[in-house]
């Protein structure tokens, strides 16, 4: 056999090139094709639109267990409160570090507008998996290599921190918007506005001390003092104003409003109201019922005119879902038979892929929130009038408000424009407002019942679960249960810890569950938050 002698020579002087050139092994398995770093304003993005799509999207099933809605139709799902894990949100965590970390390699200074967002990211985050679960890792956590397996934080400890980061976000929001430094570039939500940023953050923070209730006396918190201070130092703490400045989802043809024409055939008709939600409104004659819900086809055969509240009628969550789904009504052909339940609004909710604006953090709870504060004796003010605020935002945001309203529904249960049916009705608030159920009681329980029932109301199909997270604290409004909502007819309390806390965390996680829960990983376990 004979060796190409000149070929052997040509691979050994290749050879020699690379190893000249001391690249290493890690150097030379990167791909040139796969980006390692990316522009704060692009991981920015991905981090608001998590924000969105795990915990805020409407028509979701977390709007099931709210009982704004049911589903009538098994192959799509139940109204059973039987869940397992809660959403696992440390990947999103990383990406706000990477962002801050992006910001740094631009060339940004330590404080900057990415440091004061990721401030209130990780506490937005952090409060989304705690209140669902308990403790969780907050000061180990982040740490990459460093701590692969972080220790549990006590859930008093947790929103310590919480409040902490969200005190950190607002002072730095300030610093920087009082050295000229106001845009936040890549934010899809209010624009990179430093200012309407910064009154968000305070909103969260407002939200977070009303979560702590229970807990306004226990030892090292300060609820209280910390509340009081937000609302006698607007400018330390300046708050939202308006409807403008909401933290809010704006759907479009690309990110579409998830009822729309395109899954009108899914679940148009396997979706009906849930009637803790309809009853609350229809026994305070409320229009936002008739802006949101069609009346029952029932109810108009029976001669019953769409401007009367009692022609919409809802099913309770608790209904056994085979019954529900027979009395709800059927695609007969030529449009729904009539059934004895409420379907959401097709007009609202079906003509278009825009849809509504879905709120993550809101000017009407943030009213809500401040009247029930001032109501538990926490600050000095009116609670009836951030009451009222409350009310009037929620309603003005469905067009509800003094005058002649018109009002829209579907004679046949389509969506076709030629299928819309208009009327009119007369509303009048301080009417409205005169009623036994909606007129503020003072501060005291009932007051607060009020409060709070009226921010479940505003709660419809926006803020993921915080109708929900208010019902648990406080009992109000009340849920409905029976055989549909399984669980032996329980509102499970907490979700269960992701399972890759259960593999890659072992330890921690078990300890963590014996000191909070005796060792049983359970949904109907009460956190500390509620105790």
């Amino acid at each position: 056999m004979k060796f190409n002698h000149k070929l052997i020579g040509l691979c050994a002087a290749f050879a020699l090139s690379l190893t000249g050139c001391e690249r290493s092994f890690e150097e030379l398995e990167k791909d040139p094709n796969r980006p390692v770093t990316a522009p704060a304003s692009l991981v920015l993005q991905g981090i608001e639109f998590d924000m969105y799509d795990d915990t805020g999207r409407p028509f979701s099933d977390e709007m099931r267990w709210n009982q704004f809605y049911a589903i009538n139709y098994n192959y799509y799902g139940n109204n059973e409160y039987t869940w397992s894990s809660f959403v696992d949100h440390y990947s999103t965590l990383k990406n706000v570090v990477k962002m801050e970390e992006e910001a740094k390699r631009a060339g940004l200074a330590d404080v900057n507008p990415y440091t004061a967002a990721g401030k209130f990211f990780r506490a937005f985050f952090f409060d989304q998996m705690s209140v669902r679960g308990g403790d969780i890792p907050v000061s180990e956590a982040l740490k990459g290599l460093e701590t692969l397996t972080p220790k549990y934080d006590s859930q008093k400890d947790v929103y310590m921190q919480i409040l902490s980061l969200l005190d950190q976000s607002n002072a730095e929001f300030a610093s920087l918007i009082t050295q000229g430094n106001n845009s936040l570039a890549g934010d899809f939500y209010l624009g990179g506005d430093l200012a309407k940023w910064q009154k968000v953050v305070n909103a969260l923070r407002l939200r977070i001390l009303i979560r702590l209730s229970k807990k306004e006396a226990e030892a090292g918190m300060n609820v209280k003092a910390q509340f009081a201070e937000m609302l006698t130092n607007p400018t330390k703490y300046p708050l939202m104003s308006g409807m403008a400045d909401n933290l809010q989802f704006v759907s479009n043809t690309f990110n579409k409003y998830p009822s729309n024409p395109d899954n009108f055939g899914f679940d148009a008709t396997r979706q009906n109201m849930a009637q803790t939600y309809v009853g609350l409104l229809t026994a305070r004659q409320d229009p936002r019922v008739m802006v949101t819900t069609e009346p029952a086809g029932a109810q108009l055969k029976a001669g019953k005119k769409p401007s009367d509240f009692s022609a919409f009628i809802a099913a309770s969550s608790g209904e056994d879902l085979s019954d529900m789904s027979n009395k709800a009504g059927k695609d007969n052909g030529a449009g729904f038979a009539p059934g004895e339940y409420s379907f959401q609004s097709r007009s609202r909710y079906y003509s278009n892929y825009v849809g509504e604006s879905t709120f993550l953090v809101g000017y009407p709870e943030m009213c809500f929130n401040i009247a029930e504060g001032i109501a538990r004796g926490w600050a000095t003010g009116s609670a009836e009038d951030w009451y009222k605020k409350g009310i009037v935002a929620s309603q003005e945001f469905y067009g509800v408000k003094t005058g002649t309203l018109t009002m829209t529904y579907s004679k046949t249960g389509g969506r076709a424009t030629s299928d819309f049916v208009n009327y009119t009705i007369n509303f009048d608030f301080n009417t409205y407002y005169a009623q036994p159920l909606v007129k503020y009681a003072g501060n005291n329980i009932s007051g607060i019942e009020q409060i709070v029932t009226q921010k479940y109301l505003a709660f419809f199909m926006n803020s993921g679960m915080e109708a929900y997270f208010n019902y648990i604290r406080t009992g109000f409004p009340k849920f409905m249960t029976g055989v549909g909502t399984g669980n032996s007819g329980r509102i499970a309390v907490r979700w269960q810890y992701p399972y890759t806390e259960r593999t890659t965390n072992e330890a921690n996680y078990k300890a963590a569950i014996q000191s909070q829960f005796a060792g049983k990983d359970d949904i109907n376990q009460a956190l500390w938050l509620s105790k």
